[in-house]
C-alpha cells in the first residue's frame, strides 16, 4: 500500500506509532492553506446564523438550486477549501457555504462528533427555508454529506462525498502496522508539528481555544467507526463516492462504501491527492456538474 507522503517510517515501534499517529492528525486536515496568509472568505460579505445557540458563518453565491459545500476538518479549513470551485460552480448552482462549528468564521462548540456536524448543517439547510439542495463535502464534509444522505432525504436530491472515510480503518495504513496501535497525539505535539495552523486558529473572530479544539478532534477523529453500517442501507438518494488514486482514504475502503451503499456511484481521480478541490478543481467541477443532472 501507499505510504502518505513518501513518509519513512521509524523501525522502533514506539516511535512508529507517535509518528504514525502526528501522520494521521496531518492527513486529517492537509490544505493548499499554509496558515501564515490572511484568509480572506470570498467576495461576498458573509452571515451569520444561529443554530444551537452558536453563530454560524456562511456564504452564499449564484442562482439556481442550492448546493451545500462542506469543507474538511482541522484547525486550517474554512470555506476557502472550494475557493479554485466556487466561482464555476457558482454559474449553475446557488452556493452555500459555511464554515462549521469552531472553523473559520464560525463560533465553537463544547464538543465534536460527525453526529452533531450533520445536526447542525441539518438546521441550517431549515433555517435557510431550503426545499431541494446537493450536497458535496470534503473529508470531514464528506463524512457529513453521506449523514446527511441518511437522515435529510427529504431535502436532499444528491449527494458527493470526497476523500470520506467511516473511522481509522479506512485510511491508508503503512504496510506491516497495526491501526489499533496507534497512538493518539497529545497537545505538545499538536503544537510542535501544527505550529503555524495555531497561529492563523488564534487570529480567527470569534476567538478560538485551539487546545479544545485539538481535543475534540483527536476524539473525533481516532474513533474505528464514526457511525454504523446499517445507515448505508438507508441511504436511499444517488451519492458519488470520490477519492484520489493517492488519497489518504485507501482505495478498497471507498469500495466498500461504494458497495454498500445501492444508488452510489464510485470515482478515483488519477494522479490526485486527498485535496482535489485544490488540485483538481476543473476536474472535479465537471464530475460533480454532470452528477447532479
Amino acid at each position: 500500500m501507499h505510504k502518505h507522503g513518501g513518509t519513512n517510517f521509524p523501525t522502533n515501534n514506539r516511535d512508529m506509532k507517535i509518528t504514525f499517529g502526528l501522520i494521521l492528525v496531518s492527513l486529517l486536515w492537509t490544505s493548499c492553506n499554509t496558515g501564515t496568509e490572511k484568509i480572506e472568505f470570498g467576495s461576498n460579505d458573509g452571515r451569520l446564523i444561529n443554530i444551537n445557540g452558536k453563530n454560524i458563518y456562511y456564504e452564499e453565491y449564484g442562482h439556481g438550486t442550492p448546493l451545500l459545500l462542506l469543507s474538511g476538518g482541522g484547525l486550517n479549513r474554512s470555506i476557502k477549501d472550494f475557493e479554485k470551485c466556487i466561482p464555476d460552480l457558482s454559474k449553475h448552482y446557488r452556493i452555500i457555504a459555511p464554515d462549521t462549528p469552531g472553523q473559520g468564521k464560525s463560533e465553537q462548540t463544547d464538543s465534536l462528533s460527525y453526529a452533531l456536524l450533520t445536526d447542525f448543517m441539518s438546521q441550517l439547510i431549515d433555517s435557510l427555508k431550503i426545499d431541494s439542495a446537493y450536497v458535496m463535502g470534503l473529508s470531514d464534509g464528506g463524512i457529513v454529506a453521506l449523514l446527511l444522505a441518511d437522515k435529510r432525504a427529504d431535502k436532499i436530491k444528491k449527494v458527493i462525498s470526497v476523500g470520506a472515510n467511516n473511522g481509522t480503518r479506512g485510511f491508508v495504513i503503512p504496510d506491516g502496522f497495526n491501526i489499533d496501535s496507534v497512538k493518539i497525539p497529545t497537545l505538545d505535539e499538536w503544537a510542535e508539528y501544527h505550529q503555524k495552523d495555531i497561529e492563523w486558529y488564534n487570529t480567527l473572530t470569534p476567538k478560538k481555544d485551539w487546545k479544545r479544539m485539538a481535543n475534540n478532534l483527536n476524539l473525533m477523529w481516532y474513533g474505528k467507526e464514526y457511525f454504523p453500517t446499517s445507515i448505508y442501507d438507508n441511504i436511499k438518494i444517488p451519492v458519488m463516492i470520490v477519492l484520489g488514486d493517492r488519497d489518504d482514504i485507501s482505495i478498497e475502503h471507498g469500495l466498500e462504501m461504494h458497495r454498500f451503499i445501492k444508488s452510489s456511484q464510485y470515482c478515483v481521480l488519477p494522479n490526485t491527492t486527498h485535496e482535489v478541490f485544490a488540485e483538481r478543481p476543473d476536474l472535479i467541477n465537471k464530475i460533480a456538474i454532470d452528477f447532479f443532472k
